[in-house]
Formats: structure tokens, C-alpha cells, sequence
């Protein structure tokens, strides 16, 4: 065999699995067709958060005045500048997995990878040739791309995916986002944050729906706060593309509107990249449009395994990366034990930010679940009213008879960074007094878990 282990896709999956495999001893390899990093790094996780803290200045600057600070003439956003500096700090990571490689000893392969049969894998590079690699093991990490919807085909101009959303030659005016999921909310927050007028649409009841409902209520009036137009519980019929602008026609409650826009944004979800990569060949088995495999990520063909966006499970980062160094322990020979997806956070960086994990209210209601739920407002936070972000909350949702927490729902400033407390918490099956006894520094934004574990047990203190 070339390889102990061949990796097909560089994305957060395969490349936390192939540095793992390394230090677990491994001949590894990993084929990627473009940029080392995959979406998330290139085009996903990480350039937003740029877009979105470039936003997040320029709102600071506009209320600079809130702070006591004065700031001379008109602030500007430049929007090129603002995308350039998001495709370096892109760019700059991107550098940084090629070093890991190097540092691990991985070997990087640019081309096509398909499975070809038995223990091959065919690579096929730029100029069409191809080559054979051998491996006794294979993982496909090979991710998703934006979906595209009948009625709402992409042509990356007048109507665009993320990539586009990320590089578009200059700012809108007007833009249309079609999906309020953490995608369609975090685009939509930041292009109405540095000055163009956005519709979101979502088909839905609320916004964030996969959110406690509270949450998805809060960030709405956050959203309306900053002047965006909302339309929920509605959907994009069709879109004339005949004049300069984007004439949509889009099916609400109370009758069809149509919306002008410069630009619309599809933003409603993401397809597996399952074509083309050999399971047929290779005889692997999918349904529903993903790679089905075992708890460990075993194919049904042995040696053959897939991790992230491709197989039944959050389509998240973190869940790809956890999963890529499970299946490269089991490959191993290690002791391991199935990944707990009922433990695992979803985080959105909209402003404000969303952070949750566990059942949502209404989750642990319909489980026939008997619950304690403690609120605690940022309005109530010292630290919140000093830095000016009060918008949010946090909830804690506790079984009623153990005190077992169940789920933690976040809407706030940096929530995101505060969630892996609750993640942690629950690992270790802590209780709700056990958060309450546990002394948290003030002033913070975080203090605000222990208060929501009180009020949820009548013990609160600062409302």
C-alpha cells in the first residue's frame, strides 16, 4: 500500500483526521482540489467571521457617541477593503493547515480523488491526467455546497450562494436573502450593518427556527432594530431577472409581494458532495442523499469511512473535525466511544450572537419531560449595560426532579464563546445547584449562567 491512510477532502474534517492519523503513526495522504482547508476555512466559517467583525467595527463607529467617543465626519465602509481583508485572514489559514501538513509529515495530493475500487483511489489532476494511490484505509471528507432551489437557480450574479456573497465586486444597495437559518442571518446582519438594504425571507414562522423560540423572537426585533424587512412564514415564487433589478415575487401571509432588489442571496441550506467520488464503483451505500455509515463512520464496505457534512448528523465544523479524529482512533485500535450528538452546540455570529445546545423548551415539553427554566436578561448584567450590548438573554432549561441541565439557549454578546461552559457542564453531568454553588467572576457576561441556574430554582439575585 502507498498509505496507511488516504484522505479525500482538506476541509475540517480531513484535516484534523490527517493530523491525528499522524501522531497516531499513519502514512497519510490527503487529496484536496482546491485550497487546503476546505469551504469552512476558504469560503465558510472563517471569512464570515471576518465579514461579520469588519460589521461589527463599523457599527462601534457609529455609535461611537454612545461611549462618549466623537469621531470626525462621516464613517464609510469600504466595502473592497472589507473583502480583501476577509480573503487574507482566509488565505493566512489556509497557510497555516499547508504548515501543519509539512509538520505532520502529510502528504498532500492536489487533484480529484474518486474511489476506485477495492483499496484505490484515482486521483485526477488539472490537466485531466490520472493516477492510481493505494491505501488500507480511506476516509471521504468531501463536504457540501450551497443548495440550489427550483424557481431559484444560481447563476453567481444576480442570483448568488455564499461563495459570491463573499467577493462580490461591490456593495449592493438592496439585497434579497432567501433562508433565515445561521447562514441567511449572519449575511443578512452583515450586509444591513454596512449600509444595504436587505429582505430576509424565510418560509418558516420565525427566523433561526432551529433555535428556542424566544431566541429566534429576540434576534428578530434585533434584526427590525437595525431598519432589515423581514418576512416570515413565506417564500420566493419566482424571480425576473429581465430588467436591472431582481423583480421577486414572493408568496406571505397576507398575499403575494414583490420585492426589487440589486441581488438575491440563496441561502437555504447546503447539498453533500456525493456525486462523482466513486461509491457507486467502490459499492458504498447511501439514502436520503448521504453516505450511511456506522457509529465509528464505517462505510458498508470495510476501510472505506466518511465523515461531516456528508453523513446523517449536524452539518458543522466542529461536529467534522470530532468525527475525524473518532474514526482515525478507531482505526487505530484505540478504545473509543460513539460521539454524543445530543451534546453538541450550534452557534451563530449574527450581532447579537446565538448560542445553544441541548433540548429547547418546547423540545424537552414534547418528551414528556417535567422542567425547571431559569432566564436571566443582559438588561440585568452590569457588565452588559457598561459595554452597551444588552440586547439577549440566557436560558437554562433543568429536568424537575434531578436537576439534570437539559439545554442552554443564548442570545448575546460573545454567547458563542460562553457556551462550552454548558457543553462542559453537561459532559459532567452537572446539576443546576452545583452551576448556582459554582462562584463566577463579576463583572461578566458569563455570570449570567449561574443567575439563569437560580432563577430556574427561585434563588436569583439581580432581577
Amino acid at each position: 500500500m502507498d498509505y496507511d491512510l488516504i484522505i479525500i477532502g482538506s476541509g475540517p474534517g480531513g484535516y484534523v483526521a490527517a493530523i491525528r492519523a499522524s501522531q497516531l503513526k499513519m502514512k497519510v495522504a490527503v487529496i484536496e482540489k482546491a485550497e487546503v482547508g476546505g469551504i469552512c476555512l476558504n469560503w465558510g466559517c472563517i471569512p464570515t467571521k471576518s465579514l461579520l467583525k469588519s460589521a461589527q467595527v463599523f457599527e462601534y463607529l457609529n455609535h461611537a457617541s454612545d461611549y462618549g467617543i466623537s469621531v470626525g465626519g462621516e464613517v464609510k465602509a469600504d466595502f473592497g477593503a472589507v473583502i480583501a481583508r476577509s480573503r487574507n485572514v482566509a488565505e493566512g489559514m489556509s497557510k497555516g493547515i499547508q504548515f501543519l501538513f509539512r509538520k505532520n509529515g502529510i502528504t498532500h495530493i492536489k487533484g480529484y480523488g474518486r474511489l476506485a475500487g477495492g483499496n484505490n483511489v484515482e486521483v485526477e489532476d488539472q490537466d485531466g491526467s490520472r493516477k492510481l494511490f493505494t491505501a488500507k484505509n480511506i476516509i471521504l471528507a468531501t463536504g457540501a455546497r450551497s443548495r440550489d432551489l427550483p424557481g431559484l437557480k444560481q447563476d453567481g450574479k444576480k442570483i448568488i450562494g455564499y461563495r459570491e456573497a463573499m467577493t462580490l465586486p461591490e456593495q449592493p444597495r438592496s439585497m434579497l436573502v432567501v433562508g433565515a437559518g445561521a447562514i441567511g442571518s449572519e449575511f443578512a446582519d452583515f450586509y444591513q450593518t454596512i449600509g444595504t438594504e436587505v429582505t430576509l425571507v424565510e418560509f418558516l414562522p420565525r427566523i433561526v427556527p432551529n433555535e428556542d423560540e424566544e431566541v429566534s423572537k429576540q434576534l428578530e426585533r434585533s434584526f427590525k432594530k437595525k431598519k432589515m424587512k423581514i418576512m416570515t412564514g413565506s417564500a420566493v415564487e419566482s424571480v425576473d431577472l429581465s430588467g436591472e433589478k431582481c423583480s421577486v415575487s414572493v408568496k406571505t401571509p397576507s398575499g403575494n409581494q414583490t420585492v426589487n432588489v440589486d441581488v438575491v442571496l440563496s441561502a437555504v441550506g447546503i447539498t453533500p458532495n456525493i456525486e462523482d467520488i466513486g461509491l457507486e464503483k467502490a459499492g458504498v451505500k447511501t439514502g436520503k442523499g448521504k453516505v450511511l455509515v456506522n457509529e465509528f463512520y464505517e462505510t458498508s464496505v470495510p476501510g472505506i469511512y466518511a465523515i461531516g457534512d456528508i453523513v446523517p448528523g449536524p452539518a458543522l465544523a466542529h461536529v467534522a473535525s470530532a468525527e475525524g479524529i473518532l474514526c482515525v482512533e478507531k482505526i487505530a485500535g484505540m478504545d473509543v466511544r460513539p460521539l454524543d450528538y445530543g451534546n453538541i452546540a450550534a452557534c451563530t455570529y449574527t450581532n447579537p450572537e446565538i448560542a445553544s445546545v441541548g433540548l429547547t423548551e418546547a423540545a424537552a415539553k414534547e418528551a414528556g419531560r417535567e422542567i425547571k427554566v431559569g432566564k436571566f436578561p443582559f438588561t440585568a448584567s452590569g457588565k452588559a449595560t457598561a459595554s452597551g450590548s444588552r440586547d439577549g438573554f440566557i436560558k437554562l432549561i433543568f429536568d424537575a426532579s434531578y436537576g439534570e441541565l437539559l439545554g442552554a439557549h443564548m442570545i448575546g454578546a460573545n454567547v458563542t464563546e460562553m457556551i462550552s461552559e454548558i457543553v462542559v457542564a453537561r459532559k459532567l453531568e452537572t446539576t443546576a445547584h452545583e452551576i448556582i454553588r459554582s462562584v463566577h467572576p463579576h463583572p461578566t457576561m458569563s455570570e449570567a449562567i449561574m443567575e439563569a441556574a437560580a432563577a430556574a430554582y427561585g434563588e436569583v439575585i439581580h432581577i
